[in-house]
């Protein structure tokens, strides 16, 4: 059975042990999605190059300062996938290397942790290299979708608005312009245009806004790639926290 594609808005850490719905509706999305394994890109591993975990006991990283001692507590003691590591590596060739030197982040696991809490489902890491452009991206994510015919879910984690600079942390909703660059993507991505996301700059000031840093926003564009624009578009968690983090995610296929 063909897997669809998976991008997660995974906002603050906290979201690992809060009580929220942004978690009820990921327990909802994992208890629908039964993969053979997992390759996540996560907003976190943001590398010269693109690079990918082999390992078949990856580390999990904390890789997040100054929380409370219980985000430090969580488990999420999940099997990688060398296998799998190694057909990634057979679809991007050159493009990719094996890295061991990270492991399986806070991008990935406080999300993955209330989807799958068993945590018995292989995850193999790959990076995002930050030297390229979004189209570059995007036709990585196009390169990667054989694998959802081999029961693979490939899922971007990141944030479609993600501006850390702006954060208004007594704010329980969204800037104007937050909204407004979270509905845009929303509406291309509903017509198809994939081609036109990766070219997020071009999409007005709003984007400059949202994206100052490309580095939570490009995981979307692997799932776009993977995606086909006959894929059904299922938006869920459509909303704006903190003034300027949006914690919008889309089911593909």
């Amino acid at each position: 059975m063909k897997m669809p594609v998976l991008f997660v808005g995974h906002g603050s850490p906290m979201n690992a042990v809060n009580d929220n719905p942004f978690k009820e509706e990921w327990i909802r999305l994992g208890s629908q999605l039964k993969p053979k394994a997992i390759l996540c890109v996560s907003a976190h591993w943001y590398t010269k190059g693109t690079r990918i975990n082999p390992k078949e006991t990856p580390e999990q990283i904390y890789d997040m300062y100054g929380f409370p001692p219980e985000l430090y507590q969580v488990r999420y003691p999940a099997p990688g996938s060398p296998v799998l590591a190694e057909r990634v590596k057979e679809l991007l060739g050159d493009t990719v290397s094996f890295n061991e030197d990270w492991g399986i982040d806070h991008g990935t696991w406080s999300v993955l942790k209330w989807m799958f809490p068993h945590a018995d489902i292989p995850i193999v890491q790959l990076s995002i290299d930050g030297t390229q452009t979004g189209s570059f991206h995007l036709g990585l994510g196009h390169e990667l979708a054989p694998l959802r015919d081999e029961g693979i879910l490939i899922i971007g984690s990141g944030n479609i608005v993600h501006n850390l600079r702006r954060i208004d942390w007594n704010s329980t909703g969204g800037y104007d312009w937050a909204y407004e660059f979270d509905g845009t993507i929303k509406a291309m991505i509903q017509a198809g245009q994939f081609e036109q996301i990766a070219d997020y700059k071009a999409l007005g000031p709003s984007a400059v806004l949202a994206v100052p840093t490309p580095d939570h926003f490009y995981p979307l564009l692997y799932v776009l790639g993977a995606a086909d624009h006959s894929d059904a578009v299922h938006c869920f968690n459509e909303s704006c926290e903190l003034g300027s983090i949006s914690m919008t995610g889309y089911l593909i296929g």
